[in-house]
């Protein structure tokens, strides 16, 4: 960052925190976070002329930011700055869901302000007890969220266009034997496209991996915080839900997280189990069509990296595609 980019930062940091009562930034010390992310993400130790410290991170959703790759990362239709500053300060401000604290945007350049919040990531934790807390947390956040709508016109949208997308991408960045059965699942997607679209639409995160989930305790956490909201979209809240159990779990620890999920569900928005299984596993079809379709030439990072072709493939057959 250049000496005008570091003035810059100071004043708009300064702005916004005064516009929410905190006294004038005296001093900012930044660094890059050792937190991964598609975007430029640094550390902001504030101190404020009261005598106050702030510790906060700068998330640069501009696309040149310094440190992105987004360009390489996300392709271009899901790419929009402003859905995350949105959902920080329009949705998740009224929501009271231990998510991070906006303390400010600066929409013009990408700039968004948030709680620098401690904790582990999800992936890192073993107890299957603090699996089935968070989808708990999460069953309680998807009631919470559909309560208070939308609030922002940026969210994705999960309509008929979107969801037979996956499949024809994913088909045709495949080769030899995969192509051939990507192109048979996209050609019978119509059912897994039926049941989606049957599914309630709310404000769902879009990406609820564990990697972007912070407890503040690996066997008893009290805060679950999901970060990087990059995805948000309005859709089927079992697409969290897909996410979080994705990966390598026996059919046994699975089903048990997503079961404590949906005994956590307001009694009136709780399906009969088995249309509750069968449209998660609908949801998870999707995201392994999703990921196979992302980009040609990328892979997943470590955190998501899994057999999505055999996934893929299985759930299909499960699902009699």
């Amino acid at each position: 960052m250049t000496w005008a980019e570091g003035a810059e930062l100071h004043a708009e940091l300064d702005r916004a925190l005064r516009a929410r009562g905190h006294a004038g930034v005296i001093r900012v010390v930044r660094r890059p976070s050792q937190y991964a992310t598609s975007f430029a993400l640094h550390e902001l130790d504030v101190e404020l002329a009261d005598g106050t410290s702030l510790a906060l991170m700068l998330k640069d959703l501009g696309r040149d930011a310094p440190g992105t790759s987004t360009r390489e990362l996300k392709p271009p239709f899901l790419y929009d700055p402003l859905r995350e500053i949105e959902v920080y300060t329009e949705l998740l401000a009224l929501a009271d869901l231990g998510t991070a604290t906006c303390y400010g945007a600066v929409p013009e350049r990408g700039w968004l302000f948030l709680e620098r919040v401690r904790g582990v990531e999800l992936f890192q934790v073993g107890p299957r007890s603090t699996w089935e807390h968070v989808a708990r947390r999460l069953a309680h956040m998807h009631a919470r969220l559909a309560a208070i709508g939308p609030r922002s016109e940026r969210l994705i949208r999960y309509d008929e266009q979107l969801l037979r997308l996956w499949p024809r991408r994913a088909a045709e960045f495949a080769g030899g034997e995969g192509r051939e059965l990507l192109e048979r699942i996209a050609a019978r997607y119509d059912a897994v496209v039926e049941l989606l679209l049957d599914l309630p639409a709310s404000p769902i995160h879009g990406e609820f991996y564990a990697s972007n989930v912070l407890v503040d305790d690996p066997h008893a956490p009290e805060r679950v915080c999901p970060v990087d909201w990059e995805m948000a979209a309005l859709g089927p809240p079992l697409i969290d839900l897909a996410a979080l159990v994705s990966g390598r779990w026996s059919d046994a620890d699975r089903s048990a997280i997503a079961l404590a999920y949906r005994a956590a569900l307001p009694a009136d928005a709780r399906p009969p189990q088995d249309d509750f299984e069968r449209a998660l596993r609908a949801c998870r079809l999707h995201l392994a069509l999703q990921w196979l379709g992302w980009s040609a030439s990328w892979t997943p990072p470590p955190e998501h990296a899994n057999d999505w072709f055999g996934e893929a493939v299985a759930l299909s057959r499960a699902l009699g595609i």
